[in-house]
């Protein structure tokens, strides 16, 4: 469905189109990459993986803002405004057979294969929204990421072999989707201009690509062969040391207010004390 010149997206088409490019690039570029390893770090063991969990989380209610802002929105106008630009393209795979327009081709349909991908995988983790009716709703279907269990429940949902192969496809085509659109971006923005220069970012692109790949695979080896019972007793001994920890630091607190209460209860009587004396001075 083109865009008329006379529409809202005919008239910006061309900041538009640049919003798009860069979006891909920062945030939502920049954070599938330390997403990815991020979640290769089930590679090092629970330990490892729920160490850089806990610190992603000591953002505590600052998260959700941070998703929203630097992720969710990005990505979702990202999203939408590719699903126009697929709409107003017309690739030529039946009458040319050149490298560029498979790739062109193969550009948008990575496109929507991370479109429902992305979206199933923050459904199948995070729920989408974090509302407690909601989420009982859709308990066992979404939802089955603990962040306090980090390593476990994301083994347990990528346990059957049909869930495996869905994250590979959607992991590889959204990677592919990245290291592509990066190239394609380096154009638009006028980056890499000539044929020689688009040549070198060509193989530059291509071994990010790759290496992104392995990354990614790491990451689905690593979840994949995690001894999930060893991972839920670390957890659970990580989880009573956290909670042990916070009720120490509970009752230092309480103590520090009790010794300022005292020392502020002892000061108002040595005051009140001096003014009767003083009183009886007179």
């Amino acid at each position: 469905m083109p865009s008329a010149s006379g529409s809202w997206f005919g008239r910006n088409e061309f900041l538009i189109r640049r919003l798009h490019s860069l979006t891909g690039l920062l945030p939502v570029g920049a954070y599938m990459c330390v997403h990815l390893l991020t979640n290769a770090t089930t590679l090092g063991g629970p330990e490892f993986f729920q160490r850089n969990v806990d610190l992603i989380h000591t953002l505590g209610p600052a998260l959700p803002i941070v998703e929203w802002t630097f992720i969710f929105l990005p990505l979702i106008f990202h999203a939408v405004v590719g699903v126009v630009i697929i709409r107003s393209g017309n690739p030529n795979l039946s009458s040319y057979h050149y490298v560029g327009n498979v790739r062109y081709f193969l550009q948008r349909a990575t496109a929507w294969i991370a479109l429902f991908f992305i979206g199933y995988h923050v459904f199948q983790m995070h729920g989408w929204i974090h509302h407690p009716a909601y989420l009982e709703r859709i308990h066992g279907l979404g939802h089955v990421f603990d962040p306090d269990a980090a390593t476990s429940t994301a083994a347990i949902a990528l346990q059957p072999m049909v869930m495996k192969l869905i994250y590979f496809v959607g992991v590889i085509s959204t990677v592919f989707h990245f290291a592509n659109g990066l190239w394609t971006m380096g154009i638009t923005w006028g980056v890499w201009t000539t044929a020689a220069a688009q040549k070198r970012a060509n193989w530059i692109c291509g071994a990010l690509g790759v290496g992104l790949a392995v990354v990614s695979v790491g990451a689905l080896v690593g979840v994949s062969t995690t001894d999930i019972p060893k991972a839920q007793a670390y957890e659970q001994a990580h989880r009573e040391a956290k909670e042990a920890e916070l009720k120490r630091a509970q009752e230092l607190e309480e103590l520090l207010k009790k010794q300022k209460t005292d020392a502020v209860a002892g000061r108002q009587v040595a005051e009140r004390h001096a003014a009767e004396k003083s009183a009886a001075a007179h």
